[in-house]
């Protein structure tokens, strides 16, 4: 070949190279300097941003964009759920924040037990007779003390930099208007069966007796008007000379003890709810340490025992020894490895996770790499059809596919289509994650506060002796798991995802790439 060819040929390799580097993306990747927030929404997402650009820390950016997805996302989110929060700070040390809450002090075990579910509670109409034996997914019945509130207000108080002012502004903003998209008014158009049994709902989702269209201004007066009164709560702290963790403990007294709980509290009294303002003043969040694990030179934390959190610890202890990238991603033997030692740390997890300060958890144990190892044995080359929790003390709890449990067929309008997830990180290595959650549609609004309660008390088992067990003043263990991961001791991921029971499933595939 000349030669002038050949430099041609090469020419144009290299220019065809060069084209397809910098080919059109159907979307940009989100590049800056100031630091990065991912979110469920736009809405929540240019809350966050516009916290960023003022100035703020990954910690206020993650508040702002949760109060803004709480405001937006009302489809996955509301202000009356949860919101678990995994927090690392500039001097590297990763915090828990346990954003649920707890049950009403009323409630028993007993008395979900032998209580007629009653219309809209979980299906359009109970069977004849009545169905009793479970916690409704739906209505006032499932409500526990709102826990978001408390965890954001936690973050902001002890690792942000901002006044609750700057980062609620955004979600004040939304609940005067925002253009609803398709996801929100579908929602709504699905749930409308359920907002006849609740005017105070039909208020809200229902302006002028029907469904908000996509593209149309969606307001939220009440929330709008019970936010502007949290933030005039710490104006007014502030220009009495208190400091800026001062003015916030004011809204959040404001909040769990003063005129929105006792709001609540009458709206519970007057339909019938176990919810009062003495389960809400009680309430009260602090930093915890979170469970963490090695796996292949990354460090991963994830939220306690009243999450499913641990149970990926578990399963990572277990699959460290395999080789997952050399079994190729998605093949026979990868998927059958990630599935068993899944099955083996869900198992653990429905046998003896609960609410710790109810429960003697043999955490060590779970967490531990000689007990990874011991369950590691347990997978074989054929699937196993059996759910076997590991056997940890002389008289360990049952797994709850041993006791006796009623099933039912839930309305598909009333299926749990919750959570979003909120994550962020800035310049100087500060990293939130968290999985904000409850309070989804079709949600309860607590009279005229604006405020969407939770459902989540259906998480709880009616299992005897179970850890899980329903009571007053207990956290239910839920799906909820955010996670941090740090390699060298840098930040490296922080990711969450919805899914229920599948988030640790979906995240364990991320970690393994």
């Amino acid at each position: 070949m000349p030669r002038l060819a050949l430099c041609l040929l090469v020419a144009a390799t290299l220019f065809a190279q060069r084209a397809h580097d910098f080919e059109r993306q159907v979307r940009h990747a989100a590049r800056g300097v100031h630091g990065a927030v991912a979110a469920g929404s736009d809405y929540a997402v240019d809350a966050g941003m516009r916290i960023f650009y003022n100035g703020g820390n990954a910690v206020d950016v993650g508040v702002a964009t949760t109060f803004a997805a709480a405001t937006s996302e009302f489809s996955h989110i509301g202000f009356g759920g949860e919101a678990p929060i995994l927090i690392r700070t500039r001097d590297g040390n990763v915090h828990a924040i346990a954003g649920v809450g707890t049950m009403p002090k009323l409630a028993t075990a007993e008395f979900f037990r032998t209580r007629r579910i009653q219309p809209g509670e979980l299906t359009s109409a109970p069977e004849k007779g009545g169905l009793k034996g479970m916690v409704p997914v739906a209505g006032l019945m499932p409500a526990l003390v709102p826990g978001t509130v408390d965890a954001e207000l936690v973050a902001l108080r002890e690792y942000g930099t901002k006044s609750f002012s700057d980062v609620i502004a955004p979600a004040i903003d939304l609940a005067d208007g925002l253009a609803i998209d398709e996801a929100r008014a579908g929602a709504i158009e699905r749930n409308v069966r359920f907002f006849e049994l609740w005017p105070t709902s039909a208020h809200v989702f229902l302006p002028g007796d029907r469904v908000t269209m996509p593209g149309e201004i969606f307001r939220q007066p009440d929330l709008a008007r019970t936010l502007r009164s949290m933030a005039e709560v710490e104006k007014k702290a502030l220009a009495a000379g208190a400091s800026r963790i001062a003015a916030i403990d004011a809204v959040r007294d404001y909040f769990y003890r003063g005129d929105i709980a006792r709001r609540i509290d009458a709206f519970s009294r007057e339909n019938q709810g176990l919810l009062r303002y003495e389960d809400m003043a009680a309430f009260h969040l602090s930093p915890e340490e979170p469970v963490t694990t090695t796996f292949q030179g990354l460090q991963v934390y994830k939220p306690g025992f009243w999450s499913q959190g641990p149970a990926l610890i578990e399963a990572l202890n277990i699959l460290e020894t395999y080789d997952l990238r050399a079994m190729r991603w998605n093949s026979a033997d990868y998927l059958h490895t990630l599935v068993e030692a899944l099955k083996l740390a869900y198992a653990d997890r429905d046998t003896y996770y609960g609410d710790p300060r109810f429960n003697n958890i043999p955490t060590e144990q779970l967490l531990s790499k000689e007990y990874a190892a011991e369950r590691r044995k347990l997978i074989g080359p054929m699937a196993s059809l059996e759910f076997r929790p590991g056997q940890i003390g002389p008289h360990p709890p049952k797994h709850p596919s041993e006791s006796e449990i009623v099933r039912f067929k839930i309305d598909d309008a009333l299926m749990a289509r919750d959570t979003t997830c909120v994550d962020a990180i800035d310049k100087d290595g500060i990293m939130f994650s968290s999985t904000p959650s409850g309070a989804w549609l079709p949600s309860v609004i607590a009279g005229d506060t604006g405020i969407a309660l939770t459902q989540r008390a259906q998480s709880f088992l009616l299992v005897a002796g179970h850890p899980n067990e329903l009571a007053g003043g207990k956290r239910p263990r839920i799906t909820l798991s955010p996670t941090l991961v740090l390699k060298d001791g840098k930040p490296y991921l922080a990711l969450s995802t919805p899914g229920g029971d599948n988030q640790d499933q979906s995240l364990l595939q991320i970690l393994r790439t």
